[in-house]
């Protein structure tokens, strides 16, 4: 029973895992990107859409990517070129995604995925007692996820165009005297972080409910946003942050298999509540050290060149 727990909720982690990763690399831009629900649900229905008219789930993924991108370009035009309020912008984004997956998938809706992922036994590991079956027993999503999160830990922190990002996210102006393309950096921070919330939302359309319904993504998008406060901006916290809201959101899906008398609606709760109480801990305990030290100083500030 804990082994097929630990599974799920590795699953259920991995779309949210996605989008705090593709938010983290916006932000650590200066760049507030509250569009993450309607770029995920733009990601969910065209990845879902073109895996039925072509039969690829990989033609799938790269759709929902560059649709999701396209979206971000939005947001990007709006927040660095017309330099307008970014949570206004953000906001904006998440209602157009809302209704144009609403309008369009109309002709979907519980219609079953064409092709199913299927699970990517590694060789040796997946065979160790409890934990093979717990960690090693995945679709090749979910590997990729993980993967990405050293990856990304390694870009920000060790390259020098990661450097150039953060230095744009901490002081436009410093970074600009220094030869750094500003608005060209915020630019492609705002599109790759789309990417990857696309890559989230075809996770849940096409593998962890492999169907399409309205508003599939359920918040998911506005809990990474969260634990990208939780996560300090650090993709190797933002694992573990996501595995957390994982667990939670199996767990209360279980109760009532165990035996909990527990209404429906707490339950569908319980994630949410669970999300903002790890806010406000976080917060609390970073404001007592003056501040959050880990947050771009630049966030959510249009740079203006010339003041």
């Amino acid at each position: 029973m804990l082994e097929l727990l630990i599974a799920s909720s590795i699953a259920a982690a991995t779309p949210i895992l996605y989008a705090t990763l593709g938010e983290i690399i916006t932000e650590r831009s200066g760049i507030l990107n509250l569009g993450v629900e309607g770029m995920m649900l733009v990601g969910a229905l065209s990845g879902f859409a073109l895996t039925s008219l072509t039969g690829s789930f990989i033609v799938g993924l790269l759709g929902a990517m560059i649709c999701a991108a396209l979206l971000s370009v939005i947001h990007a035009l709006l927040s660095v070129t017309l330099r307008a309020n970014q949570v206004v912008s953000g906001l904006g984004l998440t209602i157009f995604g809302i209704g144009v997956t609403s309008y369009f998938g109309k002709s979907m809706i519980g219609v079953p995925a064409p092709i199913t992922l299927g699970k990517l036994k590694l060789p040796i590991l997946s065979e160790i007692p409890f934990v093979g079956g717990a960690f090693f027993n995945h679709d090749p999503m979910i590997y990729l996820a993980v993967l990405l999160v050293p990856l990304c830990y390694f870009f920000l922190f060790r390259t020098r165009v990661g450097l150039h990002l953060r230095a744009v996210g901490d002081n436009p102006a410093s970074g600009d005297m220094a030869g750094i393309n500003v608005s060209a950096v915020r630019y492609w921070a705002i599109i790759v972080g789309g990417m990857f919330c696309g890559l989230g939302g075809a996770y849940i359309s096409l593998v962890y409910t492999p169907f399409w319904t309205e508003n599939m993504i359920a918040g998911r998008g506005w809990i990474a946003i969260a634990l990208v406060i939780f996560a300090t901006w650090d993709p190797r916290m933002a694992l573990v942050g996501a595995f957390l809201f994982g667990g939670v959101d199996v767990l209360a899906t279980r109760f009532q298999a165990f035996g909990i008398e527990i209404p429906s609606y707490f339950l569908r709760m319980l994630p949410y509540i669970f999300t903002i109480a790890i806010l406000i801990l976080t917060t609390a305990k970073r404001a007592s050290r003056r501040g959050l030290p880990s947050m771009p100083a630049a966030l959510a500030v249009p740079y203006e060149r010339e003041n």
